[in-house]
């Protein structure tokens, strides 16, 4: 009677095991994609997002991931990372810039708005979808990113941070563990704790947080416990410990990137720059 048992749970047992299989790969599909993105491997990070948004059609985290690849990989054509480590430096600021690849701009706001669709239309099912919310954090995130470092608008960048703020606080409100979510909160409070004190006061009567040292206490909560962002996180606290002149703090972060991504130039080439070797 037992073996009979067995023999008949088999089957049931398959049957429960294959979307765990399936949303295990999803998952191990979109980490290897961050990871490509990262070492600067930005078309076999495009295969993985792609792919996983062919298995996954209705999950948002396929598009809004194919969004923040390419918007990384037009940072790298134009060298805004490495213009934000050298904020300090007139020289650098004023070189040659480079225009913005339009064909890559139309699919950015494509992926962005497949993005936003998806997840609005997983939120109005009902109940806060922590991946949904995520997704729509990002979105406005990388609208901010782009806005204010492609495009230098300000103000639209601010808006989109708030935004994306917004809704990393609704996702933590119901996900606290969803630690890539603290990267949004965590900017818009920095950068806004960051300005000076006339704008810093008009922006708090709008309504946006300002505190600088309580941002990058968020930034390290990615930058240590988050899945997809916190390489990213690391980043923007490595350019935040070189603006506020804290070397030690910014080399030991390029330290581990450059450890943990060694087909991106960009870490060591700015190590070797701190300890003045060019």
């Amino acid at each position: 009677m037992l073996r009979d048992i067995k023999v008949s749970l088999t089957p049931l047992m398959v049957f429960l095991w294959l979307p765990l299989a399936a949303a295990a790969e999803h998952a191990a599909s979109l980490d290897r994609g961050y990871r490509f993105m990262y070492n600067l491997q930005f078309d076999a990070a495009q295969r993985e997002f792609m792919g996983t948004q062919r298995e996954h059609p209705g999950d948002p985290l396929g598009p809004v991931s194919e969004a923040a690849n390419q918007l990384f990989s037009e940072f790298d054509r134009l060298g805004i990372l490495e213009a934000q480590f050298f904020v300090k430096d007139a020289s650098f600021r004023s070189r040659k810039k480079l225009l913005p690849d339009a064909k890559l701009r139309a699919r950015f706001d494509a992926a962005l708005s497949r993005a936003e669709a998806l997840a609005r239309q997983r939120l109005s099912e009902g109940g806060e979808n922590p991946d949904s919310l995520f997704a729509l954090a990002l979105v406005h995130g990388l609208r901010a990113d782009y806005a204010a470092l492609v495009e230098k608008r300000s103000m639209a960048a601010l808006q989109y941070t708030r935004q994306a703020s917004e809704f990393g606080s609704r996702l933590l409100a119901v996900a606290p563990g969803y630690y890539d979510a603290y990267l949004t909160t965590g900017i818009a409070k920095y950068l806004v704790g960051s300005m000076a004190a006339p704008l810093r006061w008009v922006l708090q009567l709008a309504g946006y947080a300002a505190d600088k040292e309580q941002g990058l206490k968020e930034l390290n909560l990615t930058a240590e416990n988050g899945r997809f962002l916190a390489p990213f996180a690391r980043i923007l606290m490595a350019i935040a410990y070189l603006r506020d002149d804290n070397r030690t703090q910014a080399r030991e972060m390029l330290l581990g990137l450059r450890d943990d991504f060694p087909s991106n130039p960009l870490f060591a080439r700015e190590i070797a720059r701190l300890d003045g070797e060019y």
